[in-house]
């Protein structure tokens, strides 16, 4: 049987780390181990807990007291960095969707989530997945977009004609498929650009990808 995955929970609202503990001590392959109604509470915790009881996953809500979770998961990322934060809020702005992931957070949810969906997103994370629904993505873009505006043009040195489809296509929140299917090329040779992509790009993931193009201004040159 593979070991449980161990969960914090960072919320300053006492009902909602009951009723997220309570659902997820039902699940077979979770545990909560920790739980803080503030980011500075839950940094002095890991710390106190030292390498050994740190957690796999933290669920982390955006609007806290004395450490809020965009500066916090900037913490957790920097002395932490096998820890994935999960951002989980009420809040859907395009510019706190940005920083959280700027910050270090895997994923952005909100928690009008169903527990099946949460549930999905802890084990895909745990495995290094990255699950971020379309109402979100859609934030990220549009606050990628919006730095977008202030930063210069680049004229794409290093990057090939094809390698510059493809990535301005990850920037609109394409999967890999929406690639093949829009530039009528296979699945397996979409997956060898976006691996060429995250090499000269410097970037681990695909979100990072995105991130690189709308700072680059290369963003919003996919349409016609």
């Amino acid at each position: 049987m593979e070991t449980a995955m161990k969960i914090m929970i960072v919320d300053d609202h006492d009902m909602v780390r009951l009723g997220l503990k309570t659902y997820l001590s039902m699940e077979g392959d979770f545990v909560v181990v920790g739980e803080a109604a503030n980011g500075k509470d839950a940094l002095d915790m890991l710390e106190r807990g030292g390498s050994e009881k740190l957690p796999d996953i933290i669920l982390m809500d955006l609007m806290m007291p004395l450490m809020d979770g965009v500066e916090t998961t900037r913490e957790v990322a920097r002395l932490y960095p096998h820890v994935k934060v999960i951002l989980l809020t009420s809040f859907l702005e395009d510019e706190k969707v940005l920083q959280a992931v700027e910050a270090g957070a895997v994923t952005y949810v909100l928690k009008t989530v169903s527990s099946d969906e949460l549930a999905h997103v802890i084990r895909s994370s745990h495995r290094g997945l990255q699950v971020m629904n379309a109402e979100v993505s859609q934030a990220l873009t549009r606050g990628l977009r919006q730095r977008s505006t202030q930063s210069g043009q680049d004229d794409g040195e290093g990057l090939t004609s094809r390698e510059m489809e493809v990535l301005l296509l990850i920037a609109d929140g394409k999967s890999n498929k929406d690639i093949a299917d829009e530039l009528h090329i296979s699945i397996k040779t979409v997956k060898t650009h976006v691996s060429n992509l995250l090499m000269k790009c410097e970037a681990e993931d695909r979100t990072q990808l995105a991130i690189y193009a709308h700072r680059k201004g290369w963003s919003g040159k996919t349409g016609a």
